[in-house]
């Protein structure tokens, strides 16, 4: 537990010092204070994929070695990866509503296939939520988290696959299109995401722990209420 709460002292701190950088950023001429938008923005998608991608790798896992530890990583990171899926399309839209003028275009396809991970990973919690047996639970999850993180690439690549509203990426192995004021920024903030990630998937991987107990419990002492007749029982009976 006492290692929990260094973990969130130290994402606090990281956050703080990314939320400095951000605020003291140089801006886009054209967009003005929207711009740090950015520091929020890439590093919550790029979070999203990294959690959608642990996800893939403790299905793996789970699949190879059955350990329910490797489902209780996927599940947890794959719960983080919706939460962050979600900040990066809502400051997506708000940035979208200014400079496009629109906070939303069907016709991009960055938007639309990064919506379309959001709702696939709703559908692999959801599925977890309607199966109450554990291992077949783990095993069916297991199987949608190797499947759905194909998305990953094809959300991250979309701006390159087709040329649509969206920009193409600012990072590339090319360089940066971006002053580097704002390029360290960013990558500040990436790293503070990261440990906040991590500090997430640590306390969550916990509390899932404890829920696997207390199911384990409770099927335990269900088990324990039921007994088998005593042969009296059964002798006397037959006399009525």
């Amino acid at each position: 537990m006492k290692s929990r709460w260094i973990y969130a002292s130290i994402s606090i701190v990281a956050l703080g010092i990314g939320f400095a950088f951000a605020m003291t950023a140089p801006v886009d001429r054209l967009q003005g204070e929207y711009t740090r938008i950015i520091h929020v923005h890439v590093p919550t998608a790029w979070l999203a994929f990294l959690a959608f991608g642990v996800t893939a790798l403790g299905s793996i896992g789970y699949l190879i070695r059955r350990n329910p530890r490797w489902d209780r990583m996927a599940a947890s990171s794959a719960e983080i990866g919706v939460l962050f899926t979600g900040l990066a399309l809502i400051t997506g839209m708000i940035w979208g509503n200014v400079v496009w003028g629109r906070p939303w275009d069907w016709g991009d396809a960055r938007l639309t296939t990064t919506a379309l991970m959001f709702f696939v990973y709703l559908g692999y919690l959801a599925l977890r939520r309607a199966i109450d047996d554990p291992e077949a639970r783990a095993r069916r999850s297991a199987i949608l988290g190797v499947i759905a993180v194909v998305q990953v690439p094809l959300v991250y690549f979309s701006v390159n696959l087709f040329r649509t509203l969206h920009q193409v990426q600012s990072i590339s192995p090319g360089g940066a299109d971006m002053p580097t004021g704002m390029l360290v920024a960013m990558l500040v903030n990436l790293a503070a995401f990261t440990v906040l990630y991590v500090s997430l998937l640590v306390w969550r991987m916990g509390i899932a722990q404890v829920e696997t107990e207390r199911e384990l419990a409770v099927d335990e002492t269900a088990g324990s209420s039921v007994t088998a007749p005593k042969l009296g029982e059964l002798q006397g009976g037959s006399d009525v």
